[in-house]
């Protein structure tokens, strides 16, 4: 395949004979008398092979025309023409991109020397930039299906565990759906306090998975319908560290396990099972609190009914500061009422989304 050469140069003598030895190689030329012409040129045939080009020109110089080819057609090869016989001139040509340097005056074997490099040069230059161009579709493609990939896995995760907290509400009927609704009014919350959509993910795996110790509570104490003795109790807690052990051995739970080992600490210090006190708590574990509280207080139990939510607003801001985190509460209590009630309405009503929390939740 032939390749195109442009020649700048305002002397017609040096134009003349450089194309004639070209020529005469086998190189299609062209002929520009300066920058604006040579510009000019190359905006109609942007896939000129080579550029030959004087240094010293009427009106716009050669250097200034490097740098306008060097940022309008990137990889398109260089070569400068002087008489001047300067070290400078030729270190300021290779710096601002010239991939030569030909002294006036010079003979056929010279020129055609450095034109066969630098064309060669240009042609590696434009195989080099095909082959990122094609390497980067391909990692593109492959990173797309990558992510596909792991969305997949990622969803069969959320599955399983889905089938973790429906084995535990089967267990404990009493609770049954606290797990999806406290998750839902877990994840609420931390969008009201700001959080993004990969911690609302982390918060939503802890929420759901608080309660995952009680699986290995005994029956006679799980399912006691009586008051539990000091010992019951001290076996009953354990399940905030057991819970923490299991979900902590999955890598992708890690954060998770967080919340689940922290899930009944208070902010004052007086909860369990490591009596952690203020920000010392995980945040998605302070928020959890709240939301626990607020199912709890407005879901009936054989024992008692239903506070409803007003009422639990109202004890959720009368403990602010002791077992829950006042800037938590603000948040919270900013929130009406009622658009707890309609999120409480929605899970129970519909199963869609992950752990049964609507998809706008989390999306």
């Amino acid at each position: 395949m032939q390749q195109h050469i442009l020649v700048v140069d305002d002397e017609a003598t040096v134009r003349t004979v450089m194309v004639a030895l070209l020529e005469r190689s086998g190189y299609s030329v062209a002929e520009a008398t300066g920058a604006d012409e040579a510009i000019e040129y190359l905006q109609g045939n942007p896939c000129c092979d080579l550029v030959l080009c004087d240094v010293l020109m009427p009106d716009t110089d050669g250097f200034t025309l490097l740098d306008r080819i060097g940022k309008d057609h990137p990889g398109t090869p260089v070569v400068m023409l002087t008489g001047v016989h300067d070290i400078h001139v030729a270190t300021n040509a290779f710096r601002r991109g010239a991939v030569d340097y030909l002294l006036k005056p010079f003979d056929r074997s010279e020129l055609i020397g450095v034109v066969s490099r630098a064309v060669e040069h240009g042609h590696l230059l434009k195989q080099n930039a095909v082959y990122r161009q094609n390497l980067e579709q391909i990692i593109s493609a492959r990173t797309s299906r990558l992510r596909a990939t792991m969305l997949d896995l990622e969803r069969s995760y959320d599955i399983t565990l889905e089938a973790m907290g429906d084995a535990l509400d089967m267990r404990d009927s009493e609770t049954e759906g606290h797990s999806r609704r406290v998750t839902a009014y877990t994840i609420a919350l931390a969008r009201e306090v700001g959080l993004d959509a990969g911690q609302l993910h982390t918060i939503a795996r802890g929420a759901f998975l608080h309660d995952i110790g009680k699986i290995a509570t005994p029956d006679a104490i799980l399912l006691k319908p009586g008051k539990l003795t000091p010992d019951e109790i001290a076996i009953m807690r354990e399940h905030c560290t057991r819970g923490y052990e299991m979900v902590r051995k999955i890598p992708f739970l890690l954060e998770a396990s967080e919340i689940v080992h922290a899930h009944q600490e208070s902010f004052d210090g007086s909860g369990y099972p490591r009596g952690l006190r203020g920000e010392a708590i995980p945040l998605g574990a302070r928020i959890f609190a709240i939301a626990d509280t607020l199912d709890a207080m407005t879901s009936d139990r054989p024992y008692r009914s239903s506070m409803g939510f007003p009422a639990a607003r109202e004890e959720i801001k009368r403990f602010s500061g002791r077992q829950f985190d006042p800037g938590i509460v603000e948040v919270f209590l900013a929130v009406p009422a009622e658009l707890w009630n309609d999120l409480r309405h929605e899970v129970e009503e519909s199963r869609a989304g992950t752990f049964g929390v609507p998809a706008r939740l989390v999306d």
